[in-house]
């Protein structure tokens, strides 16, 4: 995780230099927000991934967490997250931007200063790249997602993702690659850090968006099956329908497009990937690299 400049708040300064007070708010408390969004190499140079909805769904978490003074712009945070790039002279990267308080250490919110960082640093596929074409199993985890009154699902909070981590590790120290998590009514709702999609006859289901993180890799999923032709359903989905899925993948900035080829040891499917999920995974990867209808639209030249 290589990285020699990070900036900070307004300024790019050595890695080393980077650093947030112990007594931070948001290192006790989960009281901050943060993106991950990728940078491709593409034959036209480097591109940033939709950008500008990283950087404004980052803006409407710490709105949602609270924060009445936002410090910077959709327009000055995508101008630094370039800057920070070409800084780093990475042609391809993840990015993470990062919201945190400065101030006193307490639970008043109000008593804080909201301050930004973004680091980048070159990273591969999340799952392996082996996954994208073989898969990966799964286990529906015995943790569930947040109730959408207990915290605010909507926001990329920092806080929110000990729920994650504590699913992916048992996950993983269970022999799995990724957890599965379903909501507090037990319908399924979204993995440890991504959306998931499941195929049934040619048509393409997802869990509705009230407890899930709208992903943007998933609305950009959602519209390039649409533009390919597919009927796509949005709604309550049980576990048992994971199951007897014909196939199901999983999507976001650093998972990219993965097939799950099983699930609690069934087999999904024909046990790899399959062809709507490899349909998808073309039109996304081709979109990415600048080769797709939409590139023009979500990418953005560093």
């Amino acid at each position: 995780m290589k990285s020699d400049f990070i900036w900070m708040n307004g300024e790019l300064v050595p890695t080393a230099q980077a650093m947030v007070p112990v007594l931070s708010p948001t290192l006790h408390y989960g009281l901050g927000a943060f993106e991950g969004i990728r940078c491709y190499a593409t034959p036209a140079g480097s591109m940033v991934f939709r950008l500008q909805d990283h950087m404004q769904r980052l803006i409407a978490s710490s709105h949602i967490l609270g924060v009445r003074a936002f410090p910077y712009s959709q327009q000055e945070l995508c101008a630094a997250a370039i800057a920070t790039i070409r800084k780093n002279n990475f042609t391809s990267c993840y990015i993470r931007p990062l919201l945190y308080m400065d101030g006193p250490l307490g639970l008043n919110l109000d008593v804080s200063t909201p301050k930004v960082s973004i680091a980048t640093w070159e990273w591969g596929t999340y799952l392996g790249a082996d996954a994208l074409e073989a898969g990966v199993h799964m286990m529906v985890s015995s943790y569930t997602r947040h109730h959408i009154n207990a915290t605010m699902t909507k926001s990329k909070i920092t806080g929110n993702y000990v729920n994650s981590v504590m699913a992916k590790t048992l996950a993983l120290r269970s022999g799995y690659d990724e957890a599965i998590m379903l909501d507090p009514e037990g319908y399924l709702a979204e993995c440890s850090g991504e959306n998931i999609f499941l195929v049934r006859n040619g048509e393409i289901y997802m869990p509705g968006r009230a407890t899930i993180l709208e992903g943007i890799t998933r609305d950009s999923l959602f519209k390039l099956a649409l533009d390919a032709g597919y009927t796509v359903h949005e709604g309550q989905i049980s576990r048992d329908q994971l199951y007897i899925a014909d196939e199901v993948f999983v999507c976001g900035t650093a998972a990219e497009v993965t097939p799950v080829r099983a699930i609690d040891h069934r087999t999904i499917g024909a046990g790899r990937r399959g062809p709507v999920t490899k349909a998808l995974q073309d039109a996304f990867f081709e979109t990415v690299n600048g080769k797709g209808k939409r590139s023009a639209e979500w990418l953005s030249k560093v």
